[in-house]
């Protein structure tokens, strides 16, 4: 069963009430209907304020207006005209105990799909061949993953592309220093060490960085040899995403693989297209544009620059290329990118750019995010002042993760090494995942495996004692009918419905984090319930039936809000 979530359902009732009462029409957006914070009020509508300025009349008679006008068949009980003109809603007894009954077995929860879904290209990851994950690459991977898997699920396509560094002058320096010092496959362990070794010559030893230079002319041109050592060190880089990426439960994969590589042959076309729209002028030997609007801190303009004065095309013409490949070849409607947030002016600029281009026409987005910190504020680093090896952290949290598994799981070896995983990883995404992605965080193992707050690790274990529940209760008895008796049942069933808002808001915001806030504020509802109402000793057949319907539409709930930020929720821990 699929149906409009509480607030929509009541919006577009309030929006007809009004135009009845008032001979207005509004958009259900307009009906400004939210969740209350105030206790004995589920619902309430703010619209009375805005459209008493616009109707010149006292938004309490408004209000009142439209509260007369209601048809709310049984939804809620005629709303109370409160304060200055808020219109609260108390959810009907009946209707809340047959709505919450629905979800059960429904695998979108109510949920329905998108009815004019869009063709969206997501750029996250983006990694450099020739170097390790670290830790600076966890942000988009995790954050890009989590907001596919949303988008997908709310019925848009998602063509997830990994723009990764593969083309450049980088790539003459490594690989006239691996001709120089090896003819076979470097593992990528060698690989890290090998791109500063190349760097020092580069720096240091001015015959080298002119056999470079030339080096990279002979890849830009088609080199034969040239390409043959370049793609061995694109493989055996790819072969080390794959691995991280399957450690860290993302999804991307070798076919989504769109590097900077791939849009060196549009890069000539691009200079081509803007000079022909009268975009770009030379500065300083440099092909520019200049998009308006955009100066430094002197009031001069700020360039874009597209192709360099030695005829070399830079980061901004590739991204050019990104977004005209994506709009005219594949059809995309909607160009997504995270990118951590320096990036954002750089973005602005691309995107203005490409719409004077009429290249882009939809909506495009720059999704930033913040720094991960260590706990001195900054960066967050070794020891050693080194960047921190994505690989070496999520090895670090399976281990911490198998420690605080192993003080109360009953699991076999084999079973605690499963869940250890799931809870480590789970807990270094959810940590990412759980604040604004704007702001920085301080990465602390034991806040993020702590089994209180806002974890996953509590998000787990309180999935993992709804299935001791029902595994305890013999399984999950038939029907629907959900009997809602007690305060704490009813504050879980009206938290269980409101599933549907927290992902349309972490959907159309880009904000995984109100998905966990929400899953969150789930799993905090049912300890309450767990606490208060008596489930399998349940003083009648009936409500131990009911008790263990809502047991069972938190289970379907955790599990499925944790799927879609890409994290596991194990039956048992």
């Amino acid at each position: 069963m699929q149906t409009a979530d509480v607030t929509e359902e009541l919006a577009r009732r309030v929006v007809a009430a009004a135009g009845r009462a008032l001979a207005v029409e509004l958009t259900p957006e307009q009906a400004l209907v939210q969740a209350s914070p105030r206790e004995g009020v589920d619902y309430q509508a703010n619209l009375a304020m805005s459209l008493g300025k616009t109707l010149g009349r006292p938004p309490r008679e408004v209000a009142g207006l439209i509260a007369g006008s209601l048809e709310l068949d049984g939804i809620a009980d005629p709303p109370e005209v409160a304060g200055p003109g808020f219109l609260n809603f108390v959810l009907r007894k009946e209707w809340l105990e047959a709505r919450t009954g629905a979800l059960l077995g429904d695998p979108r929860l109510g949920v329905p799909e998108a009815t004019a879904p869009r063709r969206i290209a997501l750029d996250y990851s983006s990694p450099n061949v020739a170097k390790e994950m670290h830790v600076g690459h966890l942000r988009s991977s995790v954050i890009g993953d989590a907001l596919v898997r949303l988008l997908r699920f709310a019925g848009h396509e998602v063509l997830p592309h990994n723009h990764l560094g593969d083309w450049g002058t980088p790539f003459g320096m490594l690989i006239e220093h691996l001709l120089d010092v090896s003819s076979g496959q470097r593992s990528i362990a060698d690989l890290d060490a090998f791109y500063r070794e190349a760097r020092q010559k580069f720096d240091s030893d001015e015959a080298f960085a002119t056999r470079a230079r030339t080096r990279v002319v002979k890849l830009q041109s088609g080199d034969e040899d040239t390409l043959a050592v370049w793609q061995e060190l694109v493989d055996e880089s790819t072969r080390h995403f794959d691995e991280v990426y399957a450690l860290l439960g993302i999804s991307l994969t070798d076919k989504d693989i769109y590097g900077e590589s791939f849009y060196n042959r549009y890069l000539a076309t691009v200079v081509d297209d803007l000079e022909a729209a009268r975009l770009t002028e030379v500065s300083d030997g440099a092909v520019c544009v200049f998009p308006e609007g955009f100066r430094n801190r002197e009031g001069d303009r700020l360039p874009l620059i597209v192709r360099k004065r030695d005829s070399g095309y830079g980061y901004a013409a590739t991204d050019l290329a990104t977004v005209r490949y994506w709009t005219a070849e594949r059809g995309a409607t909607d160009l997504l990118y995270v990118v951590g947030t320096p990036q954002a002016q750089h973005f602005a600029m691309v995107f203005a750019t490409c719409r004077a281009a009429g290249w882009l026409t939809g909506p495009a987005a720059h999704i930033g995010f913040g720094t991960v910190l260590g706990a001195d504020g900054k960066a967050m680093r070794t020891r050693a002042g080194e960047t921190v090896k994505l690989v070496d952290l999520l090895t670090e949290a399976v281990a911490q993760a198998a420690a605080v598994v192993a003080e109360r799981s009953e699991l076999d070896a084999t079973g605690q090494a499963e869940v250890a995983r799931a809870v480590g990883v789970g807990a270094v995404k959810y940590a990412d995942l759980s604040g604004d992605r704007e702001r920085d965080y301080v990465f602390a193992w034991d806040r993020m495996l702590a089994k209180e707050g806002n974890t996953s690790v509590y998000l787990q274990y309180a999935h993992a004692r709804t299935q001791s529940l029902l595994r305890k209760a013999g399984g999950l008895p038939e029907g629907t009918q959900v009997v809602l008796e007690a305060p704490a049942e009813r504050a879980l069933a009206l938290k269980l419905l409101r599933f549907g808002e927290a992902l349309n808001a972490a959907t159309s915001g880009y904000a995984p984090h109100k998905l966990c806030t929400y899953l969150y504020e789930t799993a905090v509802a049912f300890s309450r319930f767990f606490e208060e109402c008596p489930v399998l000793k349940a003083s009648s057949p009936e409500l131990r039936a009911s008790r263990l319907r809502l047991t069972s539409v938190t289970s379907q709930t955790l599990t499925l809000g944790l799927s879609l930020l890409g994290i596991e929720a194990p039956e048992r821990l």
